[in-house]
């Protein structure tokens, strides 16, 4: 990936897909019928964001944090044919600590 920097207080984020292709049965579910991932990795983050006083407030997250975020956050962006998210901090609805997996809220 070429240097891609977000600024301020963005962060880039690729998609972590979803492991299941297929679903019992074997039916497989078409890449245009499937629900995006919410969850991500942290690529590369921005300075911070700067307050109205001047000072500059860092960010909470890091490059190689595995985040959690809203279904219709950020902006998606294509970088070398790859797709990633560009989003600001508070878009970010969490971090996932350790070897944790995700699962669907809808499952």
């Amino acid at each position: 990936m070429s240097s891609m920097k977000p600024l301020h207080d963005r962060v880039l984020v690729k998609r972590i897909d979803a492991k299941s292709e297929e679903i019992k049965g074997g039916i497989v579910i078409p890449d245009t019928a499937k629900e995006k991932p919410q969850e991500g990795e942290v690529i590369a983050i921005g300075n911070g964001k700067i307050l109205e006083n001047g000072t500059k407030l860092n960010l909470e997250v890091k490059v190689g944090d595995r985040i959690l975020f809203g279904k219709y956050s950020g902006t998606e962006v294509k970088i070398d044919d790859q797709e990633y998210l560009i989003m600001r901090e508070e878009e970010i609805l969490g971090v996932i600590s350790g070897g944790a997996k995700s699962k669907s809220a809808a499952a």
